[in-house]
């Protein structure tokens, strides 16, 4: 089975949308029993919290479905845990290097290189626009699908 964790800041905008959307795009392509997903923050900001009401509204414009959640921190064990580890933005990256102590396994990427793209993953919880994230979002998830399959 693949692991794959989506980490952003505060792990109730973008994270949670890339972990919902990709849940979604895995379960249609039947791929369930070899794809897990989830996702975590890099920072304390919101643990505890549920997914951003933006973001819920983002993902039921889009027909995803989404469950109640809190907000949980990655963790050094996850490094072990995961195969992607999947960043949003390059502060991110910066906070698994030193978690993972440089990613030597090379598993932490930033999602939009999937698709082709050197930049980051706009934080909609600043630009206040949840459906360019989540336009950004999908594009990412599916190139990452694709290349799993």
């Amino acid at each position: 089975m693949t692991k794959i964790l989506f980490v952003c800041h505060g792990n109730i905008c973008r994270s949670t949308m890339c972990e919902f959307i990709m849940k979604e795009l895995v379960r249609k392509a039947g791929k369930e029993q070899d794809i897990y997903v989830e996702s975590k923050a890099c920072r304390t900001d919101e643990l505890g919290s549920d997914t951003h009401p933006g973001t819920k509204a983002a993902l039921r414009a889009h027909n995803i479905p989404f469950t109640k959640r809190k907000a949980r921190q990655i963790q050094r064990a996850d490094y072990d845990e995961f195969d992607y580890i999947i960043a949003m933005d390059e502060e991110n990256m910066r906070d698994l290097q030193r978690l993972t102590n440089g990613d030597s396994a090379g598993k932490c990427q930033l999602l939009l290189s999937f698709a082709g793209e050197d930049r980051e993953v706009a934080d909609p919880w600043y630009t206040g626009n949840f459906e360019v994230t989540y336009q950004d979002a999908n594009k990412g998830c599916r190139a990452l699908l694709a290349q799993l399959i």
